[in-house]
């Protein structure tokens, strides 16, 4: 779930606001016999010398170099902090076959990374010194029936209005500018998690590009380890994903949304309380609860559930608070989850909640950090369904994701960046979400992936043994 929706929802409704299965994977086996699965030979040899020839890929993709008109914009991501990094080319891909051609003119030579919303917390998808594969021109969302195919550039506003004028639903974030590639690539957790999973288990088949510039379906019956690599083991590993097809649900008729407000001083037992609440409540029921950190610590809820909002307040009824209620449709409901599209300069880390902890444990870090929050949002219900090495994702049985946010700009970002560790090691907890990817968070593969690391090494020493998509955060043979 996105930090970003709550801080602007907690703000709106206290203003007053009114409106606003899948079974286990069999053992892990080397993919050479794996059925459907036609390899990519290892080039363990010197690599090729010199820069790319962007000359040659100007002539099959429309390409941006520094100093070319567009350049400076076409490079900007979600998080003004990158804006200093500085890629050797932009290549703006429309199909396929121009993801195809910048991998085969630049594997080797240059750092290549793969850009959908620009919103990776590390700024990966902007490689300074290397080349972008822009895929916002692949944004296409047609909806086929049950299922829906959607360009691994679309963003989730386009998502979500695509689905919900079809009368279908997939499970995803909220924020409206993120890309539906970086969400399923790391999980994909949000507010309708419990009730119909991540957005990485309704992944039925992906298109990608690999290391060879080949482009390979991946699904059950074709490359099935890539496949499962691609649910959870995280954005710029393995191939630039190029399109997704989705199953999808019917869209409920009623989704009823809250926040609750409480009083100073009350945040451990509100924390205690969630933690009791949530975990026993029905999967159609999702919350999560924020804590702000300042001279007192702060605390609120907000949700949603999937049903009437009578049968909501009776749920609500169990923790109190203050409450704001209202029941929309699936699409008004994301809507109303939706945070803004403008730039943000933020820093952030994860950790997992995999059992209830004293909640002085949360709120004791927070003591004095103004601008800082602690988003915990609620995982179980159908998240739990699925055995943590079916997928690449691994925190399958943790009652929640711990998200440390905290305001940063140019004058405060070092500063902002000692208290987010601080905050990180103090909490003592293990564990981490990928998507809110942390170049220091320590032992970081096994924080994101778990028991599962062994595995996705093995899938990229088959897929990109020479390191092509390698980054300071990816996942290689090594």
């Amino acid at each position: 779930m996105e930090r970003r929706a709550f801080l602007k929802l907690a703000g709106a409704t206290a203003a007053g606001l009114a409106a606003t299965a899948c079974s286990a994977a069999p053992p892990a086996q080397a993919p050479s016999s794996a059925p459907g699965t036609s390899l990519p030979p290892s080039t363990d040899v010197t690599p090729p010398s010199g820069p790319p020839d962007w000359a040659a890929l100007r002539n099959k993709v429309s390409l941006l170099l520094p100093g070319d008109s567009g350049y400076d914009s076409a490079k900007r991501v979600f998080n003004p902090a990158f804006d200093g990094f500085k890629p050797a080319a932009i290549a703006k891909c429309a199909k396929p076959e121009d993801v195809q051609a910048a991998v085969s003119i630049a594997a080797r030579r240059v750092p290549i990374a793969a850009r959908s919303g620009g919103h990776s917390y590390a700024g990966y998808s902007v490689p300074d010194g290397g080349l972008m594969i822009d895929l916002g021109g692949m944004s296409s969302v047609d909806v086929q029936g049950e299922q829906v195919v959607i360009g691994a550039g679309a963003k989730l506003k386009d998502v979500y209005a695509a689905l919900g004028g079809a009368g279908r639903c997939l499970p995803a974030g909220s924020c409206p500018s993120v890309g539906i590639a970086g969400l399923t690539l790391g999980g994909g957790i949000g507010v309708l998690a419990r009730k119909y999973g991540l957005t990485c288990d309704h992944l039925v088949s992906a298109q990608v590009v690999t290391a060879d510039g080949k482009l390979r379906t991946a699904s059950a019956d074709s490359e099935p380890e890539l496949f499962w690599a691609l649910r959870g083991g995280g954005g710029g590993n393995f191939g630039v994903v190029t399109s997704f097809t989705f199953r999808t649900d019917p869209a409920p008729s009623a989704v009823s949304v809250f926040s609750l407000r409480f009083p100073a001083g009350s945040a451990n037992d509100v924390v205690a309380e969630w933690q009791r609440w949530l975990p026993e409540a029905p999967p159609e029921l999702w919350a999560n609860v924020v804590l702000s950190g300042g001279s007192t610590v702060g605390v609120r809820i907000s949700g949603c559930y999937v049903g009437d909002s009578a049968s909501l307040g009776r749920l609500l009824d169990q923790v109190g608070g203050t409450r704001t209620v209202k029941q929309l449709d699936y699409l008004g409901a994301m809507k109303y989850f939706s945070g803004s599209e403008n730039r943000q300069s933020f820093v952030a880390s994860s950790r997992i909640l995999e059992e209830p902890v004293e909640p002085a444990k949360l709120t004791s870090v927070l003591k004095g950090r103004q601008g800082m929050d602690l988003l915990v949002d609620g995982l179980g219900g159908a998240v739990a369904d699925i055995a943590p090495d079916a997928t690449a994702f691994w925190h399958r049985k943790a009652i929640g994701s711990v998200q440390i946010y905290s305001q940063a700009d140019v004058s405060n970002r070092s500063a902002a960046t000692k208290s987010v560790a601080e905050v990180v090691s103090g909490l003592g907890l293990g564990g981490g979400y990928v998507n809110y990817i942390d170049p220091a968070l320590p032992d970081w593969m096994t924080a994101y992936y778990g028991g599962n690391v062994a595995r996705l090494k093995q899938v990229a020493k088959t897929y990109d043994p020479d390191k092509v998509f390698g980054f300071a955060q990816a996942v290689t043979r090594d």
